[in-house]
């Protein structure tokens, strides 16, 4: 099981800007906003929120814009925008499968915006189920392996932890779990000493696929124009 997750403007990156900071605070709080609506304020009893939390944190975002969001979602703060979270389908360069994650106060904008940025890139946005047949959901966790620690120890650790799955990439285990379990299993890793660089629900691939060089190109090109989209949260994809 493998295949890439982007966390498009999430991901933690050093000296950003003012502006560029902004924009991934803003994507940080519709995250937030929704797991505090859908399953209550108290992170301590909702773990998608505990989970949104703490990918905002990484990035350094003010304790008062995450209380903030907190309240938008369980309305106690009112603004008159409603959040709400869409994935969109579709195929990019090389004929790669692109599941894209938003979380849009329009719609209309949002997929207008996003089906522009595919065709631009030779791609095109699809009807729902056009490429979600070829994912599955899981959990996943990215813990860090410490330097002169011996990988499979650390993926050992994650099996007794509960994995189903794992792949050794860039320094990293990447672990897959059953969504349900996905709660179980991170706080397993905790207790075992292993530090949680990332956790989450994403899509695996089915079916795996590769890119030419010049497809490859293109869409790494994509991807970037995609994370500049306010509303795009993450992406996954079938390589």
């Amino acid at each position: 099981m493998s295949g890439h997750s982007h966390w498009a403007g999430i991901k933690h990156k050093k000296g950003l800007n003012d502006a560029k900071k902004g924009k991934v605070f803003t994507k940080h709080a519709k995250m937030i906003t929704i797991m505090a609506r859908d399953g209550g304020g108290n992170p301590d009893m909702n773990f998608q929120l505990r989970l949104a939390i703490d990918r905002a944190r990484l990035d350094n975002m003010p304790r008062e814009n995450i209380e903030r969001a907190i309240k938008k979602g369980t309305g106690e703060l009112k603004d008159g925008t409603e959040i709400t979270e869409i994935i969109y389908e579709g195929i990019g360069p090389g004929n790669v499968m692109m599941l894209v994650k938003t979380a849009t106060d329009n719609r209309n904008r949002t997929v207008s915006e996003v089906k522009s940025i595919f065709t631009k890139a030779g791609g095109k946005l699809g009807e729902m189920g056009s490429a979600m047949w070829n994912f599955k959901k899981v959990g996943n966790i990215i813990v860090s392996i410490p330097e002169g620690e011996d990988p499979y120890a650390v993926e050992e650790k994650a099996i007794d932890a509960g994995a189903e799955d794992t792949l050794y990439e860039n320094s990293s285990l990447i672990i897959y779990t059953l969504p349900e379990n996905l709660k179980n299993v991170q706080e397993n890793l905790e207790k075992a000493g292993l530090k949680i660089e990332d956790a989450g629900l994403a899509y695996a691939p089915l079916q795996k696929t590769t890119l030419s060089p010049d497809d490859q190109i293109d869409y790494e090109k994509l991807l970037e124009t995609l994370d500049e989209q306010d509303d795009v949260q993450e992406i996954f994809d079938n390589l």
